[in-house]
């Protein structure tokens, strides 16, 4: 199947990469030919075409919709286009792979999903942290109950690549949709309803830092999305939570950690060193008691297909490739779609409500 992906940045190029591993550490049931580029103009997307292995290049997305040899459309581009390019994509048939957020508003992306379902296309929303063996390990153990009753969640997803008060106005900035919530926030909320199911109710407070920002042509642009998030979860199980996004969290690269406690024991991860988990079981003896760090080994699948030996680690970019190994065998009716457009417009309409909370200063129901 030939692949149209629009845009070369930071995601494109983890996307392009995901595609080469996946194609090289498992047998996929199809094969994956990189036909066609586009970029924002004709000089990057024909730089990109031959750092990244495609056969065209183009300066025009629309060239990928409509060339009939392209299956899937993979979109990197900024958030505000997503919805555009994807019923675009839908209406010409093709499979289409959307990094996250899959749209900035939940109606767009409700539209989105509702548009694929009804077309029989096969999608996939860019959410790979939810990948990581260690992280189905977590939720195996909490699903067997070895933590016994859920007691509580705590998760923040916090970066730096805001922190600076001069750093410029950016698309993340856009007021629809925008913001440290919607960006990252969404990566630590989906994370928490993969690991302890729906949250029914939720009650935020988001703030923004730095009030002005420069944009590229040289303007001073007034900033209303938030820089710091906080939220409250009341889960359909019937136990609470808390989340933090944060894009100004001065010397945090990458921190998507979370921890969750029950009656009988509880876990520790942090995405800084995600090839680990750690576990504490109450019933150990007194005097012994503590964190057990649990390392990725073959023992955790899919791990083994890309090292025999365990603790030499995976990496972020073979996430993506798990990933699109996910959607390759639903593209092939061989699997569900491990997180589709639907699931995707369930992520952001988290968001929305935690966005609601924080205006009114009340619960909201996700429901």
């Amino acid at each position: 199947m030939k692949v149209g992906l629009i845009g070369s940045g930071f995601m494109g190029k983890t996307h392009s990469f995901g595609f080469a591993t996946a194609a090289r550490v498992f047998e996929l049931p199809i094969t994956f030919e990189m036909e066609i580029i586009a970029d924002i103009s004709m000089e990057q997307a024909e730089d990109a075409r031959k750092a990244l292995g495609f056969n065209r290049a183009t300066d025009n997305w629309r060239d990928l919709i409509e060339d009939p040899s392209i299956d899937i459309i993979d979109i990197t581009a900024p958030n505000s286009l997503h919805k555009e390019m994807a019923l675009a994509a839908i209406a010409a048939g093709k499979h289409v792979y959307c990094e996250k957020p899959l749209a900035p508003l939940a109606k767009d992306a409700l539209e989105m999903a509702k548009a694929a379902e009804a077309a029989g296309i096969k999608t996939q929303v860019g959410f790979n942290y939810l990948m990581n063996p260690m992280i189905n390990v977590a939720r195996e153990m909490i699903a067997a109950g070895e933590l016994g009753e859920i007691y509580s969640f705590r998760g923040i997803h916090a970066e730096d690549y805001m922190a600076d008060p001069n750093g410029p106005w950016t698309f993340r900035h856009d007021p629809v949709g925008g913001g440290a919530l919607a960006d990252i926030g969404s990566h630590i909320l989906a994370t928490a309803e993969f690991l302890l199911g729906p949250i029914s109710q939720v009650m935020g407070d988001c703030h923004t830092l730095i009030s002005e920002r420069i944009d590229a042509r040289g303007n001073h642009r007034v900033v209303e999305v938030d820089d710091v998030c906080h939220g409250f979860l009341k889960f359909e199980a019937g136990f609470t939570g808390a989340i933090e996004a944060n894009w100004v969290a001065t010397g945090r690269s990458m921190q998507h950690d979370f921890e969750v406690y029950g009656s009988k024991g509880s876990l520790h991860f942090t995405q800084e060193r995600f090839n680990e988990l750690h576990y504490y079981n109450s019933a150990d003896a007194a005097g012994r008691c503590g964190f057990r760090r649990i390392v990725a080994s073959p023992s955790h699948p899919p791990y083994g297909a890309f090292c025999v030996a365990p603790g030499h680690q995976i990496g972020f970019n073979d996430l993506k490739a798990i990933e699109i190994k996910g959607f390759a065998e639903a593209i092939a009716g061989l699997t569900t779609e491990p997180f589709n457009f639907r699931a995707g417009y369930r992520i952001q309409s988290l968001v929305e409500a935690i966005q609601t909370s924080s205006r009114v200063k009340a619960w909201v129901a996700t429901n």
